[in-house]
């Protein structure tokens, strides 16, 4: 699907752990989205992570929209 979050996590210079902390999702959750192994991803989890990465959801997993 094309997800960013590695990406934005990693020019942000943070450990999976440390955005789990951060943004209150498992390190399991992260690291199964950033392998595309998440069908389907809740919009909290969304909030949550693009608030922890101090960007916009649209950012991270919708790419080409920006």
């Amino acid at each position: 699907m094309g997800y960013r979050l590695r990406e934005i996590r990693e020019q942000k210079k943070m450990t999976q752990e440390a955005l789990a902390e951060k943004s209150g999702i498992s390190r399991q959750t992260i690291s199964a989205i950033e392998q595309n192994k998440c069908a389907q991803v809740k919009s909290g989890t969304l909030v949550a992570l693009a608030t922890a990465l101090e960007t916009t959801i649209d950012n991270i997993f919708f790419p080409d929209a920006v």
